[in-house]
């Protein structure tokens, strides 16, 4: 007996273990098992993941994960969490919800849950980031169960309340211009203005020439045939559908008459960013252009996009945030029919500002076309206010070529190592040679170191002040009769005179001189001039290259506008003008009393006779009723004394000598190459031409 109860106490567990397994079983299939925690989430970061787990079963739960889903952009999630009798397909679902939250660049996204409680309906709160600023809104969701798990009732209204079924949301772009700069008359130096848009009407082309004639627009546009029959080739295009090819100057009549000759080709006109001066004003414009990616980087959260065009260079890189266009947005509710049922949310454009500078547009391309063929930089300034009114650097480019396309040619031009037309010259220094002595004149007879009347002695064409100089002197090139004084050494260009004048002023106190002239500082203007120097950090190594200083040779460098403002003070009892190049600013002067009154008057007469005396070295720049005062400069570029191989830079700086004068002008330029073509007087005629309009 024992043995069976045994065996019947086991037949008896067995069978309460099988009937608790079917229990278990039965429980979980009916869903009243609880259920995991719903995943936590961080919504409005744009990147929350919802964490795997069980699938959320309370109603709340459910929604929270689809909007956490929303803001992860895992629109397959999304799918998972609403009904099958949602009636949409999973393909459809995806493409629409995609194409509404990216096209609007949504992100931030937020809910509040009014109403909590389970049931198949939640009220709920939602505020978003988009790209045309923040959206919030009352919706509500319907849900209902299936396979006993809660699903939400998915229509396009979960995603706006007003937004139908057979609606669509439209993103619109509000174009914004950008700012134009002007020259002091209101004359467009940079901005928009028609260009036309070339393209063929596929239906015109004459099919027995087409291959010849789509390799000559090519040919005429610098584009590539294959680039041409790509767009021919794409699918909306039809037989009398204009297709556009690239857009060209509306002012270049020769371009335009070639092309017009092709069967097929057609010229819109269109509106584009353009620099009406070309080459002559380009160092000064700049241009825009596609935005990089480091610039991207520099500038982000500021409004810039993948296909934004920014300032490169000139003043259409240093007036950026002033000129920069900011787009705007809208974001809509249209109907099947395209009209607006609601503005959901919109940021409106924001125009560049216009800038008008100090520039002379007729004076910035005449005095372009002086220099075109050289390598140097001009300058043109207002000397009693520092208005700069032309500033020029040669060889050019055209910016108009950024917007409308460069071709493999052109770009190979304008990276030429020899001509290297897009540097910009008037930013860099320049040995000056004797344009430098009035400088040297003024800072030895302001401290005294010597006075305008002091004779320092006849020295033929050679000198060296001792013996300890070895085999080098100082050479000159005219002799003259009267005293080796101020007046004469200016006419005559005298170089053995500012050698010993720079002895007698000595090295530090010409220094000082230097540096209260603005050496080694920077020029108080935007656009980056390079510092003027002298010597090695700035002191002088040695005697020589003192004395070779005095006559702006040995190791002293001046960038042109430096030049320009330091002349300035010759015009202005020894006050420095700081330059300036937008209208409306107020003059200011840069360095007060750098020069004597005395020194100013001496200087200044001498220069009037270096232009008056027919012996003068400017004398033909002399214009019969005009007063110039002004100073030729020719500097050597060579390794020794001995080099034959060397340059010559040519400077001449002029200014109006009358201060009743209507037009007041301080014009300078220098060109690196005149060697063999007249030295410093090859360069007389570029300046003249400013005093003789």
């Amino acid at each position: 007996m024992k043995g069976g109860d045994r065996t019947l106490k086991r037949n008896a567990v067995v069978c309460l273990f099988l009937i608790a397994c079917l229990l278990l079983a039965a429980c979980s299939g009916s869903g009243v098992l609880p259920s995991a925690a719903p995943p936590t989430s961080s919504l409005g970061t744009g990147s929350a993941t919802p964490t795997k787990t069980a699938e959320p079963s309370r109603p709340e739960d459910v929604l929270q994960a689809y909007m956490d889903a929303v803001s992860a952009r895992d629109y397959e999630k999304m799918y998972s969490l609403i009904s099958s009798s949602s009636g949409i397909s999973k393909e459809d679902f995806i493409a629409r919800n995609k194409k509404i939250y990216e096209g609007m660049e949504a992100k931030n996204l937020k809910i509040e849950i009014e109403k909590g409680e389970q049931s198949d309906s939640l009220s709920f709160q939602t505020t978003m980031d988009t790209a045309a600023g923040q959206i919030s809104f009352s919706n509500q969701a319907t849900l209902e169960q299936e396979g006993g798990v809660a699903k939400l009732k998915w229509n396009a209204g979960l995603i706006f309340p007003d937004l139908g079924d057979t609606d669509k949301v439209r993103v619109e772009t509000l174009k914004a211009e950008r700012g134009s700069i002007l020259d002091r008359n209101g004359k467009l130096l940079a901005g928009r203005d028609k260009v036309y848009s070339v393209g063929f009407v596929p239906g015109k082309i004459d099919p027995q020439t087409r291959e010849q004639d789509i390799a000559k627009v090519a040919e005429l546009l610098g584009m590539s045939v294959d680039g041409i029959n790509g767009k021919l080739a794409e699918k909306w295009v039809k037989d009398d559908l204009f297709v556009p090819l690239k857009e060209i100057s509306y002012t270049d009549a020769d371009l335009k008459e070639q092309l017009l000759k092709i069967k097929g080709i057609a010229l819109n006109t269109a509106q584009d960013r353009v620099y009406p001066l070309g080459e002559a004003a380009a160092h000064l414009t700049g241009y825009i252009h596609n935005i990089s990616q480091e610039e991207l980087d520099a500038h982000k959260d500021q409004g810039y996009e993948a296909n934004s065009k920014i300032g490169k260079v000139g003043l259409e890189n240093l007036l950026e945030d002033r000129l920069r266009a900011v787009d705007g947005c809208r974001i809509t509710i249209v109907d099947q029919d395209g009209k607006v049922k609601k503005t959901m949310a919109e940021r409106a454009a924001v125009n560049g500002q216009d800038v008008t500078l100090t520039i002379d547009a007729t004076l910035q391309a005449k005095l372009y076309g002086k220099m075109k063929a050289d390598k140097g930089a001009a300058v043109v300034m207002d000397p009693k206010t520092g208005e700069i009114l032309a500033l020029v650097s040669t060889p050019s480019y055209d910016p108009n070529n950024f917007i409308l396309g460069l071709t493999d040619d052109t770009w190979a031009t304008y990276n030429d190592e020899t001509t290297r037309p897009m540097y910009n010259r008037f930013k860099t220094t320049y040995v000056p040679g004797s344009a430098f002595k009035p400088i040297t004149a003024a800072i030895g007879l302001s401290n005294n170191s010597f006075s305008a009347a002091d004779d320092f002695g006849a020295s033929g064409l050679t000198w060296q002040k001792d013996s300890t100089w070895g085999s080098y002197h100082v050479t000159t090139l005219d002799k003259y009769s009267g005293a080796a004084n101020v007046l004469n050494a200016i006419i005559y260009s005298d170089n053995i005179y500012f050698a010993k004048a720079a002895l007698k002023i000595g090295a530090s106190t010409f220094a000082e001189g230097l540096k209260n002239v603005g050496f080694g500082e920077d020029v108080p203007f935007d656009f980056g001039l390079s510092q003027s120097t002298f010597g090695s950090n700035l002191s002088f190594g040695s005697e020589v290259e003192l004395a070779d200083s005095g006559y702006g040779q040995g190791k002293i460098l001046v960038n042109p506008v430096h030049m320009a403002s330091i002349y300035t003070a010759f015009a202005n009892n020894g006050n420095m003008m700081a330059p300036h190049l937008e209208k409306g600013t107020e003059p200011q002067v840069w360095k007060k009393d750098v020069f004597s009154a005395e020194a100013v008057q001496t200087v200044r007469d001498a220069m009037i006779q270096a232009v008056e005396n027919p012996k003068g070295t400017g004398h033909t720049a002399k214009i019969s009723g005009v007063k110039i005062a002004g100073k030729t400069g020719t500097a050597e570029i060579k390794d020794s004394k001995q080099d034959t191989t060397g340059t010559e830079m040519g400077w001449f700086v002029a200014y109006t000598a009358d201060d009743n004068a209507d037009k007041q002008y301080l014009a300078l330029a220098v060109v690196e190459d005149v060697k063999d073509r007249g030295g410093s007087k090859y360069v007389i005629p570029i300046v003249r031409s400013i005093f003789a309009d």
